[in-house]
């Protein structure tokens, strides 16, 4: 007769954001009390405060690893997942590890295998959810820094580089410009300083990726920034992230200190020329500071506000020098590459998109969380099959993704594949990641106002066409939502989108009408419906 296995069991509390608001603190100090009454040590019973376990509407989340398995041998260390799990329940999941099921414990039980974890390829988020982000000996057990090191040891700057190029990376942050041709500009700049910088401002509603990254394995963006200032040749780099990231800003703080004192980064008197300096700055949360320009002049001192391109910052950056800018995601994937190699991460995704792209799904959805999975996977995959399709079992009616500079996928396009190229055909993009659910009783107008508010308010007012203009337009769309509008006012509006989108001198300002012409686009009739059935004067 078969007889059970059992493997010395280990928690993994999620020590997100997320699952901190849902209360996972006192959960894990709840967990620490009940293995203490038990007489159990921490070496017999590993508590691990961890990065995001990515199914956010469970939260808190907390992973079981080991313990009473089946009766396979084969099956190895078995993990359990639990969710909405309260301080109350702590003696049930001690139970739970040493001894096994639990009936208390079977509605807050959840599916390791649901196609809301199957379907993920993981490549940035690796170890997200695996390693104590405060902890730099478990990064370091995990594999953290060994690309750096090799990099420098077998290496030349121009064959990282080559690496970083055949792997057709691109930029993360939105813009998707490739990854090697901008390191590669920046390193054949005529000889001087080169600098480095991280855009870690994420300000985009429903947003999330970044922040997770930098909150579960802050090492790995280290380390990547690291590889890339060895291979353009920069020996001071700035990690610009904004305000309202207090955890983030907490851990990478620890990682930046753990990093220095073990020789890894430069302290400014390090001997190693190549060690980089590396130094956090935080920003007061302007929207507009995740364009480029703007967050240079920002970590400058200045007032965060965009200059006109060319030339661009891998010319003239930071104090006049070539600064090389990408932002998190896009440096959390070097350590990647280099492990496996161009033609592994070339492979994933589809050929003119490789690779993965981590998305924050938010809104009228039954599972709402953090993904990562390859371009080009069709956007129904995502929202239906993964996030488990419309709450409460609501038809989804349209995604909103790249945020307030993003458009919106109605519900008959959702075929689409998530990449670049196949949104904007739909009148969208890919943004930074965040993909917003639309359900069924949503006013796509009241929608395009909301986002329309968001830039006029995020505006910094320094070009005429996007500080008057996206007051305009929504003053428009308070039209539409009052039910005051004339069909004379669709067109007005088009009109006046289509001019800020041409003559505002940043992205936000020729981004800002987009979710509004989208939605309009695809969701006329709604705008129609609100105008008067007669003219009326515009005021």
């Amino acid at each position: 007769m078969a007889t059970a296995h059992f493997h010395a069991p280990r928690w993994r509390c999620c020590d997100a954001s997320a699952c901190r608001m849902a209360g996972s603190v006192p959960l894990w100090r709840a967990l620490r009390r009940a293995r203490r009454a038990a007489g159990l040590s921490a070496v017999q019973l590993p508590i691990k405060r961890v990065g995001c376990l990515r199914l956010c509407s469970e939260g808190p989340l907390l992973a079981l690893d080991g313990g009473a398995v089946s009766a396979d041998p084969a099956a190895g260390r078995a993990t359990r997942l639990y969710g909405r799990l309260t301080p109350e329940l702590a003696a049930d999941l001690l139970m739970e590890a040493l001894a096994g099921a639990v009936p208390a414990l079977e509605p807050h039980r959840l599916d390791p295998h649901l196609p809301f974890f199957a379907l993920q390829r993981s490549v940035v988020l690796e170890h997200c959810g695996v390693l104590d982000p405060g902890a730099i000996d478990d990064a370091l057990a995990h594999g953290a820094y060994a690309q750096l090191r090799h990099c420098r040891r077998r290496l030349s700057p121009a064959a990282v580089r080559a690496i970083v190029r055949l792997s057709g990376l691109r930029g993360r942050g939105g813009a998707g410009f490739p990854t090697g041709l901008k390191w590669d500009t920046v390193a054949q700049q005529p000889p001087g300083p080169r600098l480095l910088v991280c855009n870690a401002d994420e300000g985009d509603p429903g947003a999330f990726m970044n922040r997770s990254v930098l909150e579960g394995d802050p090492h790995r963006l280290v380390e990547g920034m690291a590889i890339a200032a060895y291979a353009v040749g920069a020996e001071r780099g700035y990690i610009y992230v904004r305000a309202e990231y207090p955890l983030a800003i907490r851990r990478l703080r620890v990682a930046l200190a753990q990093a220095r004192r073990r020789g890894l980064l430069g302290d400014g008197q390090a001997s190693d020329p190549m060690a980089l300096r590396l130094e956090l700055r935080v920003g007061a949360g302007a929207y507009v500071c995740g364009e480029e320009t703007a967050l240079l002049r920002s970590i400058e001192g200045r007032r965060g506000v965009p200059h006109p391109r060319p030339p661009y910052p891998a010319e003239v950056g930071l104090g006049g020098a070539p600064t090389l800018i990408n932002n998190v995601e896009t440096f959390a994937a070097v350590p990647s590459i280099l492990r496996h190699g161009a033609a592994w991460y070339g492979a994933i995704g589809s050929p003119a998109s490789p690779g993965t792209k981590v998305f924050a799904l938010s809104g009228a959805l039954r599972h709402t969380g953090l993904v990562e999975v390859p371009l080009g996977t069709p956007l129904r995959q995502v929202v239906e099959t993964m996030g488990g399709g419309g709450s409460e079992g609501w038809p989804i009616k349209a995604v909103q993704t790249g945020g307030p500079s993003g458009g919106c996928v109605p519900a008959s396009q959702l075929d689409v594949p998530l990449d670049d190229d196949h949104l904007r055909s739909l009148g969208a993009r890919i943004g930074s990641g965040g993909l917003v659910v639309i359900g069924p009783t949503t006013s796509m107008p009241a929608l395009a106002r909301q986002f329309m508010r968001f830039s006029r308010q995020e505006s910094c007012g320094q070009c005429l066409p996007c500080r008057a203009g996206t007051v305009q337009l929504e003053q428009l769309l308070d039209r539409f939502v009052g039910g005051v509008a004339s069909r004379a006012d669709v067109e007005r509006f088009e009109a006046l989108a289509a001019m800020v989108q041409r003559t505002s001198l940043c992205g936000l300002g020729q981004a800002a009408p987009t979710p509004a012409l989208s939605s309009l686009r695809w969701f006329r009739q709604e705008y129609l419906d609100a105008c008067m059935a007669t003219e009326t004067p515009w005021s």
